[in-house]
Order: structure tokens, then sequence, then C-alpha cells
């Protein structure tokens, strides 16, 4: 162990024993911390959000994060079946280059958010924000309702809280295109610090049942047709392959445009992550496919919280890449209590997680003194001159 991650247990360990026992008053807390860089991360989303509308709301987030001592950023890119950046592959499939949104025309969002991010520090990671997911009236619906799986007995809506969403088929050539093509412009055209995937970026386990699917599992299955029951093991198993194959074109993509960039994923923990959605990301990971780790333990109690950083699937991730814990600081009208949040924020820091990434940034609203008590500056020539 190195002399500055002494430093950064030893430190961080005592200072936060302190706060969350209250022993400390909130005028003798730290205002540095002496750590490697910790990652500290908040995804930009135009869902209940208008920070990504105009250049002067981007810049003003981008400011007030800075200020805040954040220094990473996932703005979405990916959402409603639509790029939120001006793309020629989406434009060839879709038939719009850039999602509707008035606020997104006539302008690069994605250009202006790396060269003001980058100006301030930040790292900028593209967020492929809805994966395979699209509302009902998405025009690559109308436009190619053959991509849309089902269930075995022909129904395809899926329901995202209140929500209706229909699920591009993520085996069907022309779909995996799309993405690959897209993921591929976003790399070439941007200098940015990797792309990310999230918990969208899977199958419903109930679906599958589409010709093109089943098709495709009898002709590789010695004419066996997909079981009834869509729990079935092997049935699973051959649908997250099947995935992963797509992970592995994704990864050869990136890697032949610019080496040095990666893939980063958000998904949910493991056992939810597999069983309900077929994201078998434990072994994207094992594979070296993915070089960051962000899970969301979206979690209300402190208890079940710290159960999902104590994982081994997640323990044995942490010997590999940099894994961080994305952490819920509320819906646009529903924040989580503070004291939650800080509570969470210690059970990753005790256990030498490589930092978090907060949920979203229109959640922090109001929230700027808490933040700055949470992210304190980092001392960063103390950490090289350690080195």
């Amino acid at each position: 162990m190195s002399f500055v991650r002494v430093v950064r247990s030893g430190f961080v360990a005592f200072i936060g024993l302190l706060l969350f026992l209250g022993y400390l008053p909130a005028q003798a807390q730290p205002t540095a911390v002496t750590a490697d860089i910790e990652m500290r991360g908040v995804w930009l989303t135009n869902v209940d959000s208008d920070v990504l509308f105009t250049q002067q709301n981007l810049t003003n987030a981008l400011e007030r994060l800075t200020r805040l001592n954040f220094n990473t950023v996932y703005p979405t890119v990916w959402n409603g079946g639509y790029t939120l950046f001006p793309s020629a592959a989406a434009e060839r499939v879709i038939g719009r280059a850039v999602h509707p949104e008035p606020g997104l025309q006539r302008r690069d969002m994605l250009a202006e958010t790396v060269a003001q991010g980058h100006a301030r520090g930040l790292r900028v990671i593209p967020w492929f924000e809805s994966g395979f997911m699209l509302p009902l009236d998405s025009e690559l619906v109308r436009r190619h309702p053959h991509w849309i799986t089902e269930r075995r007995d022909g129904t395809r809506i899926v329901m995202e809280g209140r929500h209706q969403r229909l699920w591009l088929n993520p085996l069907q050539p022309e779909v995996q295109q799309l993405l690959i093509d897209t993921i591929s412009e976003t790399v070439t055209k941007y200098n940015i610090d990797g792309i990310q995937l999230d918990d969208h970026f899977g199958l419903p386990v109930e679906l599958g049942y589409d010709t093109y699917t089943t098709q495709l599992y009898w002709k590789e299955n010695q004419g066996q047709y997909p079981p009834n029951n869509p729990r079935d093991p092997k049935w699973m198993r051959w649908r997250a392959n099947k995935l992963t194959d797509l992970v592995v074109r994704i990864f050869n993509a990136i890697k032949a445009r610019k080496q040095n960039l990666g893939i980063s994923i958000a998904p949910n923990p493991y056992p939810i992550a597999y069983r309900d959605s077929l994201q078998d990301w434990r072994n994207w990971e094992r594979r070296g496919l993915v070089n960051e780790l962000v899970l969301q333990v979206y979690r209300g109690d402190i208890k079940t919280f710290v159960t999902e950083l104590e994982r081994p699937e997640v323990i044995d991730a942490r010997s590999h890449i940099p894994v961080g814990i994305g952490i819920l600081q509320g819906l646009k009208n529903n924040p989580i209590p503070l004291d939650v949040v800080q509570k969470q924020v210690w059970a990753v820091r005790q256990r030498g997680f490589s930092g978090m990434s907060f949920f979203f940034y229109e959640s922090l609203a109001g929230r700027d003194a808490a933040i700055q008590t949470i992210f304190p500056p980092i001392i960063k020539q103390f950490v090289e001159a350690a080195r």
C-alpha cells in the first residue's frame, strides 16, 4: 500500500467516524482530503431536467459542479430513441440527426460539454442512457417495427414505473449496428474520456420471443425452440451470452478507433442485473471488456446498502478495475434525506472504493453547502509529492 493510500485510509476513516458519531462540529470539519483522486461524478440527463437544453444552462451547471469539487460528468447522449448530439449514424436510421427537443437544435451539446468540462478539469463520459428502451411513440418504432422484441404471448409493453416502454431487440443485427455506429461516431468525433452503458443495456428476462430471436435459438440449439419459461437457465444463459457478444463488438470498435478509451458500466447489483435483465456484467468485467464499474446501489437503508457493497463479485471487480458506487440523491421533487446520503458516502469511503456518482443533477438543488462538506477539495500537490 502506497504512503498516500495509508494517509487516505487513516485520515478519512478518523474524520468520517467523528462526523458519523456527531463528535465533530461543522466548523471543525476538514477543508481538504489528502488522497488519491477520488471519483466524484454526477449524471446529467434530459429527463426532468433542462440542464442540457441551453449552452448557458450547461455552463452554469459545469461551473457549479467544479465549485462543488466534482470531477466527472456523465451526460446522456442517447435517450428516447434519439441521440442528443448531431449524429450522422442516427440520421441514416432514424431520419433525425438529433433529438427533437428545441433546446438541442442548431448546437452540439456534447462538443460543448467536452470543451467546457475539460477546461474545468472534469472527465466527460457520454452516457448511452436508454440503451434498448424506447417510448411507444419513438420514430424507431414507426420506421422499424420488426426491431421490437416481445414476450411469449406476443405482448411488447414493459412498464418503467408509470411509463409504458418498448424494447429494441439487442440480438437484431440492425439494432446492434446502430448502437455500434453511434458509439464509434462518438468516440471518433469527440475528445471524450470513455463511454458509459447502464442498466438499460440489457434485455428484460420475459422478452426475446420475437421471430428473429426464436429462429436464431432454433438454429443454434439443434432444432429446439425457446422454452415457455423465460427464466429457464439455458434460455437465460443463451440470451445473456448474446448480449456479451455485443459488448465484445462495442469494445473492439472503441479500441480500433482510440486504444486508450474504454467502457464504463453503471448496472444494478449483479443478482438483479442478471436475473431480471440478462446483464452478465460480472463476465464482462472478468474478460477485461470494461474499465470502470459504477454500481447503482439505490437503497434506502444503510444496512441493505452496505450488503450490496460487500458482495463477492463487487470485491472481485475491485481487484481488477476502478469501482465506484452510484448513490441516489433523489428525484427532482423527492430528494433523499441528506443524512442518508452522508451515511452512504461514508460507507463507500470506509471500504476504500474508487469514488461515487450521484443520480442525478437536479436532485442536488439546494444542497451546495452539504455537497461541499461531502466533497472537500483534494490536495493534488500533496498527492503528487507523496508519490
